[in-house]
């Protein structure tokens, strides 16, 4: 398949430098300004490509329709990736393209000792000789998901170059704010129109996932007793110190630097606090809901131990419901994930699913009861200045969604 890479890398190029980078504490969707100015160029090119029924919601849902070319009757599929970048890091990427890399340690310029080599990061090995991209060491690149931005674009523009190419209508919709779990909140899903969907947002050629963990969120508030420090003896309750007490108590084996695998954990992402008042927001991790209610379970016992050490504080804990493991409803119909895995084959991958030690917007619409498996898109070390992405690997993605919708021509009535 004449994949056109050059045009692939340029849009990639074009996406990244845009700094998308989503914020948790701000209420709007999306939730920064970055983000709508790639939505508009997004929309300007889809609709530059002609495509119709293009359509930028107020929340930032850019929506489009890629026309059939088969007149059987086929069910709608969609094709989704998020725009947003991770909150840790600035998402404005000066993009550096290693041509044929050699297999050489990589030294990132703007910051020296951020280093790739393929000792401390094995799927490197895979790429030497393709093109790879990373930023310049103080940014993130973008590639979650903005390598699934590029992909989706691109293989819309493959299929339209190719009206012989049998498939049926399909949908596009790129969203904001999925790096802080709001992807999908406010999409309209009949809008949508689709029978079944696939996040562009997975890592090495040849995935395609179906289990995700499943994830809450939780906050701790602690109101203390505040008094001169002079005159505090028996009088003052310091929420700070409570804070760390309660931030001490967290088992260690259960943080997301002591787990791997299928085991889920507490992540206090951020403490904030004061002698009268402190706030510790939490999220929290497991592929099965048992695991998640005995998390739940965890703090609560913890809260309550420090209710009974210290009466006088005012102290909640508050549990917010973010996604479930996609598995629960895909395996009661595996075929999305059957005709994606035969598209990887097609281009001459061999498919492979393992959980996914997060989310997917895909983990919101399945529950939603839109099936949405996730498919591999070539991002590596995501959410790290470290992240690269193969040219290669991003172009066997747009192999799979053409390849991908053709399957689906074929198997239907």
């Amino acid at each position: 398949m004449n994949i056109d890479s050059a045009d692939l890398l340029e849009r990639f190029l074009r996406y990244v430098q845009i700094d998308t980078r989503s914020d948790d504490h701000s209420p709007t969707s999306p939730s920064t300004p970055g983000q709508w100015d790639l939505l508009r160029l997004l929309e300007k090119e889809l609709r530059a490509l002609g495509l119709s029924d293009v359509v930028l919601t107020v929340h930032g849902y850019l929506l489009a329709t890629l026309p059939a070319t088969s007149a059987k009757n086929i069910p709608v599929i969609a094709w989704f990736a998020h725009v947003d970048t991770a909150t840790n890091l600035p998402g404005a990427a000066k993009p550096i393209v290693h041509r044929a890399y050699d297999g050489r340690e990589i030294v990132l310029p703007d910051d020296p000792t951020q280093k790739i080599s393929v000792e401390t990061t094995p799927f490197l090995r895979g790429a030497i000789g393709h093109d790879v991209i990373t930023a310049s060491g103080t940014t993130l690149l973008g590639s979650d998901d903005k390598s699934g931005v590029a992909t989706v674009m691109s293989a819309v523009r493959h299929l339209l170059k190719h009206p012989e190419i049998p498939h049926g209508k399909i949908r596009i919709c790129f969203n904001p704010d999925e790096e802080i779990a709001r992807g999908v909140t406010h999409l309209d899903l009949a809008q949508v129109g689709a029978a079944c969907a696939y996040t562009l947002d997975g890592s090495e050629p040849g995935s395609i996932d179906f289990e995700t963990f499943s994830a809450d969120s939780a906050t701790l508030e602690i109101h203390g007793v505040a008094a001169h420090p002079g005159w505090a003896k028996n009088v003052m309750v310091n929420a700070a110190r409570l804070a760390g007490k309660f931030l001490a108590a967290l088992p260690l084996e259960q943080s997301p630097e002591r787990t791997g695998g299928k085991d889920g954990f507490i992540h206090p992402l951020e403490c904030t606090a004061s002698a009268e008042h402190a706030k510790v927001r939490m999220i929290l991790r497991d592929f099965e809901l048992a695991g998640l209610a005995a998390k739940h379970a965890l703090l609560e016992n913890i809260v309550a131990d420090l209710r009974a050490a210290e009466p006088k504080a005012r102290i909640t804990l508050t549990f917010t419901e973010q996604y479930r493991n996609m598995r629960y409803w895909l395996e009661k119909d595996m075929r999305p994930v059957e005709f994606a895995n035969e598209a990887a084959r097609r281009a001459g991958l061999t498919p492979n699913s393992e959980p996914i030690r997060g989310g997917t917007d895909g983990s919101a619409l399945t529950q939603r009861g839109l099936p949405t498996p996730n498919i591999f898109c070539g991002m590596h070390e995501v959410h790290s200045q470290r992240e690269w992405v193969s040219l290669q690997d991003m172009t066997k993605a747009v192999e799979t969604l053409v390849h991908l919708a053709q399957v689906w021509e074929e198997r239907s009535a």
